[in-house]
């Protein structure tokens, strides 16, 4: 399989010939290979994305027909639902199940979902002081956007960024994370197909280099971004040059309180799922599991037996539960995490050894949990991005949110517990952009999707995502006549 860049309506290889390859997490196997972007093919799709920010068929088009653009591909997404399935399981490794069900549809409900709002986009007339004058407020797009995604749910995350883009009128460059371009490249042919204007949606392939160029370019006016938080840091200055409007959803080492009053045996299950949902490689990860004392033992010992016994294997298999990690890279990093949990004295109850026999040419590694862990270790501060649960014991309830806040990270939050005091006071006190009470950190098209401190700057998805995408414009009318 080999992929090509598209940019103003034509797909084509790299300007210089060059390309990278993708392969199977779960057989190390290759895939494809990619066209990989340079600095000439930026140029192009920057310059293709300016020019059709200004043509009328995209920028006259009317909000009902851009509506209907956006309704187009989630209808195409939903009858390409079992091919874009199998092939983000192929490249990402996440098993078929989550990929039909949480990837797929989540992005025909993205679509779908800001279809809705393009005609819902309106402005205001403010009550000035100044006599005889009219002020109105104008929504209008921001322009040329880039949104850079990453390897986790490239097919979602991408989706998620370009339909509240596309609703708003702006212009996109997209472009996937090396590691995970193959479903990106065909959700931008079912765009094409839709039938938006050339130039209104351009895909680059490759790695951090065309990122690089992306958020340096002059002509680039927005810059939205998922991924890691140091990355999203070398992203704020390298927007400076111009100030491009960013937008960062960045890495989270989530906390989760299981209360004494809750149902040990949900909290086991929903925190198993909650933790190891994509083999941990989520950002909103239940990651920092605080138990309290009374109920740790029974939790860690249940924890260890539910996660010992889950299956891993290739995402295609109808049986597996636990998938590979997308690389060998991230596989090495979570051993290595794993390691030093163990040198600095959490006790390993189950776990913390990449697999092998039949499965030692994929990226897999077996579910961890780590019990006697203290806030100070480096499983409980840095994020992992895999299949380890560490396990802190709490006395008083009164020191949870001053526990749970104690991280640069403040993006997601759980609590399991019966009580609804316990639930509402402590998702007031935590710093985190999200809380989910009993239930698993799976984000919803129609609400705000972001994080507090190093977790990221402003909010996706819902009405929310109209602000990250659109400017605001004053106009002012004197009515006196002349």
């Amino acid at each position: 399989m080999n992929t090509r860049l598209y940019i103003n309506g034509e797909w084509a290889a790299a300007a210089d010939g060059a390309e990278f390859t993708t392969s199977d997490p779960a057989t190390g196997t290759l895939l494809a290979s990619c066209a990989e972007a340079g600095p000439s093919d930026v140029d192009a799709a920057v310059d293709a994305a300016r020019a059709a920010l200004h043509d009328p068929a995209w920028a006259a088009m009317a909000p009902s027909a851009r509506a209907r653009l956006l309704w187009r591909v989630a209808d195409l997404i939903e009858a390409n639902q079992a091919d874009l399935a199998e092939l983000e399981t192929r490249d990402q490794g996440q098993p078929l199940g989550v990929a039909q069900s949480v990837s797929v549809t989540g992005a025909a409900e993205h679509f779908r979902y800001f279809a809705g709002w393009v005609t819902k986009i309106e402005g205001a007339v403010s009550p000035i002081s100044f006599p005889d004058t009219l002020h109105y407020v104008r929504r209008e797009p921001v322009g040329v956007c880039a949104l850079i995604t990453p390897w986790n749910f490239p097919l979602m995350i991408a989706s998620w960024k370009l339909a509240p883009a596309l609703a708003c009128g702006n212009t996109v460059i997209i472009k996937p994370a090396e590691q995970t371009p193959l479903t990106t490249v065909r959700l931008v042919e079912l765009c094409a197909e839709a039938g938006f204007p050339p130039g209104v949606i351009n895909l680059l392939t490759g790695g951090p280099a065309a990122g690089r160029a992306l958020v340096e370019h002059p002509n680039v006016d927005k810059v939205s971004f998922t991924g890691s938080s140091a990355v999203g840091r070398e992203i704020v200055k390298a927007s400076a040059g111009n100030l491009k409007r960013v937008t960062l959803e960045l890495g989270g080492k989530a906390p989760s309180v299981i209360a004494r009053d809750a149902d040990i045996d949900k909290a086991v299950a929903g925190n198993l799922q909650g933790a190891l949902l994509n083999s941990g490689q989520v950002c909103a990860a239940y990651t920092r599991l605080y138990v309290d004392r009374r109920r740790v033992d029974e939790f860690t010992e249940k924890l260890a037996a539910a996660a010992s016994s889950l299956r891993l294997g290739p995402g295609l298999d109808p049986e597996t539960q636990i998938g590979p990690l997308v690389s060998l890279e991230q596989l090495e990093r979570v051993d290595s995490l794993v390691q030093t949990g163990g040198e600095q004295g959490a006790e390993l109850v189950t776990g913390g050894q990449r697999a092998d026999g039949p499965l030692a040419n994929g990226y897999f590694y077996s579910p961890t949990v780590f019990g006697g862990v203290t806030d100070d270790m480096t499983i409980a501060r840095e994020e992992i991005f895999g299949p380890v649960l560490p396990v802190l014991a709490y006395d008083d309830p009164e020191e949870l949110s001053v526990r749970a806040n104690d991280t640069e990270y403040g993006l997601a939050a759980s609590l399991w517990t019966r009580d609804l005091a316990t639930a509402h006071r402590l998702a007031a006190d935590i710093r985190a952009g999200a809380v989910f009470i009993n239930m698993l950190p799976i984000p919803d098209a129609a609400a705000p999707w972001g994080g507090y401190k190093s977790s990221g700057w402003g909010r996706e998805m819902g009405p929310y995502a109209l602000e990250a995408y659109t400017e605001i414009k004053g106009v002012w009318v004197h009515l006196d006549t002349p």
